[in-house]
């Protein structure tokens, strides 16, 4: 079936480009149960244009005996030696002990688009955190790392971690380290929630290496004017930072949780959902540009 990218209902798209076939892949959260149902699983998308999309294909449907049942959220594609991992978000509903907590789980198929089986033993994220939105980063020594968020549910001043991975992505072999709190960025707001009067929200990590060599980190928050997107820029260059904040959102009214990906055109392209409202939210990209450590956006 062929849809437009606006017929599409989709959070937290994920494009993976295929520029020897042509086409790009989208991922993202879907399905009427986003925040409370039975989880259903993941499908893609397939294009030729980043307009007209074929889809949904079938990516990921859990078996009978899955662990989680609710929550699957932001899945992402990534290729690691020869072969494409889905980094994923799942829970429980009425968690009663360890194992049972939001975490990131990875899969793994021998294509894009699927279908995608278990990989890691459950949650690569630490099995007592309340933890979501995985994404591989791998550092100038070709050794895998995730970056997640540990929710502000548990820690309310929500956090961005980084945890070293095993060569075949199975497990984690440190423990995290925190990277940096929400409250860091001066564009995050406070909201009230669970009986305190002040939380902040990490979401949707996504890292990239700009062309002049600094590595920066996009994540989303709850912002002063609705869901926003900015980006932390590492002083050291590597993953464990010391990062430090960019002064305001790339994107800041309503629209977030999102990554950087080159068009066929070279052209570099930002992701978003907007608006973060069930079930209107839609997939969109936006062109920015690189300015040294600075990303700027030019687009609409």
């Amino acid at each position: 079936m062929t849809l437009k990218r606006q017929d599409i209902h989709i959070r937290d798209p994920f494009i993976l480009p295929q520029p020897a076939e042509g086409r790009y892949l989208l991922f993202g959260t879907t399905g009427a149960s986003t925040w409370s149902g039975p989880g259903p699983g993941f499908d893609c998308y397939v294009s030729g244009n980043l307009e007209n999309w074929e889809g949904p294909i079938p990516a990921f449907r859990p078996p009978e005996d899955f662990w989680a049942n609710t929550q699957f959220w932001a899945p992402e594609c990534h290729v690691w030696q020869g072969r494409y991992y889905l980094f994923a978000s799942f829970a429980r509903a009425g968690h009663d002990g360890a194992g049972h907590h939001r975490g990131t789980q990875i899969l793994v198929a021998d294509r894009p688009e699927g279908p995608y089986s278990l990989h890691s033993d459950g949650p690569v994220t630490p099995r007592d955190w309340e933890c979501l939105d995985g994404t591989l980063f791998v550092d100038d020594t070709s050794s895998p790392w995730m970056v997640f968020c540990h929710e502000w549910v548990q820690v309310q001043d929500g956090e961005m971690c980084a945890i070293p991975l095993s060569d075949d992505l199975r497990s984690a072999v440190a423990p995290p380290t925190l990277l940096f709190h929400a409250s860091d960025a001066a564009w995050a707001m406070p909201f009230e929630s669970h009986g305190r009067a002040r939380n902040w929200v990490t979401d949707g990590p996504f890292l990239h290496r700009t062309r002049s060599g600094a590595l920066l980190m996009l994540w989303s928050t709850i912002g002063y004017e609705g869901y926003a997107m900015g980006y932390a820029v590492s002083e050291s260059g590597s993953i464990l930072g010391p990062w430090h904040q960019s002064p305001a959102p790339l994107f800041g009214k309503d629209g977030g949780h999102g990554m950087l990906f080159r068009d066929f055109g070279g052209r570099l392209m930002m992701t978003l959902h907007k608006p973060n409202d069930a079930p209107n939210e839609r997939p969109m990209w936006v062109e920015v540009r690189e300015e040294g450590d600075r990303l700027i956006v030019t687009g609409e």
